[in-house]
């Protein structure tokens, strides 16, 4: 159940005739009073007998009574309008029952407690199966002001029990960081224009994916124009740009005019201050006389972000999230044509899993916004998808620990959208993978040569072993690992490093996860034999990796949809 504060000015006239009307798209559907603040206030839907345009007029008369007693002191914002809103999947609940919401809502925002007899007036108006409007003026009848401190939280709080005592859809709690969602005007406006989005859902992921790109301030706006977004920027006396509004071509006004939207209500890390702290850490650096291959740098650094997760320093965590957030922005534009749509789709659930109440430090997070920036910029060779399938397999493994990290932490709304994007990240990742590993399947080596790998594989890690060689992705591991010895490489010596970076604990397919590992490091160059007797001196040394000798922190519990 969902309910949003709105507050005007004026008197409620305007809100009763809309209410009461056969609205924007004529979806109010027998509009009626099913609660006031006195149990007999005049109806007008209710009166058969009489006008209703007059009706309306001494309903709106008798809620702004107490506002006009006060004359010139009345408060400037004078009334409150709360649409209360069910699931679609929620039984349908009686005009008894939608009564009962209304009087716990307006009680538990201070408006009118049970039993107070000079309380605020109020009404609930019903033209619809699944919501309820309730109307009501900020003055008491008594002529004081209602104590609605913190109500937009209070209603919250009282609408996620009514949801236990009905039996209704249980959201999660939110912690205020959340995107502001489409007005029901919005999303009437977007169906009429034969539009599955609204206009602030798509400036939403524009922007995000300009921040995500850019460099710079220039080169964030010189982005959104080239995608079409209008920009108007608000300036201080001083000429500086304070802020910044965003619209779409096309998208106007009854009056012809564009429909701005601040930053700061398309997401609270979209207002022009939020967006400059995001690019200082953008900044590039001069360019290597041997520029590294920017799949490996951001799948390297998309394999460190667990670890961070699973540290104890919170604002360097929550960076990490700003930054996986900002990867899957740019992600969609990169991907094969058949994974676009579920990476797309994953970077809006994320959306609001890269936000909580604790400040982001980003200064770690350099190296996967830069290399993930290079993807986008440069379309480096990825000849077989194999680069874009070992980023993917990063990305999925790090929202999965990002879950988990929100669920320690209580923020429920994040975890729900950490979890959700995990579905759509696995079907991106089989559209993907599948036939990267098919293909390396396809050249996979002798069997005297797969029976030496495999023997090797034991030794390196025996809790895995059975059930990596039991993996159908076997035949690609092995195939990986045969190229890098021709390349140079030491089979037990590559297996080691792979099992160093990270254990196999914390990843969703072992066989995979070691394909991706052992494919990026056969690929770089070759160490010179003193280098190979070194590793191979210190690998004797040290004991076997068990899967358990190594982990940081106990694996996140995972859900069914993290599973494959």
């Amino acid at each position: 159940m969902i309910p949003k504060i709105i507050l005007g000015q004026g008197g409620t006239r305007g809100l009763i005739r809309y209410l009461f009307g056969e609205g924007r798209a004529n979806e109010h559907v027998d509009p009626h009073l099913v609660a006031s603040w006195n149990d007999f206030a005049p109806d007008p839907g209710r009166s058969p007998h009489r006008d209703p345009k007059e009706v309306e007029k001494q309903l709106a008369a008798q809620l702004d009574q107490p506002v006009r007693m006060l004359g010139d002191l009345a408060p400037q914002t004078t009334f409150w309008h709360c649409p209360v809103r069910a699931a679609p999947e929620d039984p349908v609940l009686t005009d008894a029952q939608w009564a009962e919401v209304a009087r716990r809502i307006v009680a538990a925002a201070g408006l009118a407690s049970d039993g107070d007899e000079q309380a605020c007036r109020w009404v609930a108006v019903r033209h619809a199966d699944d919501h309820i409007h309730i109307a009501a003026t900020l003055v008491r009848q008594d002529g004081r002001r209602p104590q609605r401190n913190h109500d937009k939280r209070a209603v919250q709080k009282e609408a996620r029990q009514i949801e236990i005592d009905y039996g209704l859809r249980r959201l999660k709690a939110g912690d205020g960081t959340a995107a502001k969602r489409p007005t029901s005007k919005e999303h009437f406006k977007a169906k009429r224009l034969g539009r599955d989005t609204t206009a602030r859902e798509v400036l939403r992921v524009r922007v995000r994916r300009a921040v995500a790109a850019a460099h710079s301030e220039a080169e964030f706006f010189a982005l959104l124009e080239a995608t079409g977004v209008s920009v108007r920027l608000k300036r201080g006396p001083s000429g500086d740009a304070l802020g910044c509004n965003f619209a779409l071509p096309g998208d106007t006004n009854e009056n012809g005019e564009p429909v701005w939207f601040a930053g700061s209500t398309l997401s609270p890390d979209l207002s022009l201050p939020r967006i400059r702290e995001r690019l200082t850490t953008a900044d590039p650096e001069p360019v290597a006389a041997r520029p590294g291959n920017p799949w490996h740098q951001a799948t390297a650094a998309t394999e460190r972000i667990p670890r961070h997760l699973s540290a104890d320093d919170d604002h360097v965590a929550q960076g990490q999230l700003v930054a996986l957030g900002a990867a899957l922005d740019l992600l969609p534009i990169v991907a094969p044509a058949s994974a676009r749509a579920d990476l797309q789709q994953a970077a809006i659930l994320f959306e609001r899993a890269t936000r909580s109440r604790i400040t982001a430090d980003l200064d770690s997070t350099r190296v996967l916004r830069r290399s993930v920036q290079a993807i986008w910029r440069d379309h480096p060779q990825d000849k077989d998808g194999a680069g874009f399938a070992m980023l993917l397999d990063a990305v999925f493994t790090a929202v999965a620990f990002a879950a988990h990290w929100h669920r320690t932490r209580q923020n429920a709304q994040q975890e729900e959208a950490a979890e959700r994007a995990l579905l759509h990240l696995r079907a991106a990742y089989g559209q993907v993978a599948e036939p990267v590993l098919a293909g390396l399947a396809r050249r996979a080596p002798a069997r005297q040569t797969q029976q030496r790998l495999a023997h090797h594989l034991r030794q390196a890690v025996p809790d895995y072993a059975e059930r990596i060689l039991d993996d159908p992705a076997w035949d690609a591991l092995a195939t990986v690992l045969a190229e890098a010895e021709a390349a140079g490489h030491n089979a037990a010596s590559i297996l080691s490093q792979a099992l160093g970076q990270r254990t196999l604990e914390d990843a969703h397919n072992p066989a995979r996860a070691l394909t991706w590992r052992i494919r990026r490091l056969g690929q770089r160059r070759t160490p010179n034999p003193r280098a190979q007797a070194a590793r191979a001196r210190g690998a004797a040394r040290q004991p076997a990796f068990p899967a358990h000798s190594t982990a940081a922190t106990p694996p996140p519990q995972r859900s069914q949809a993290q599973r494959r």
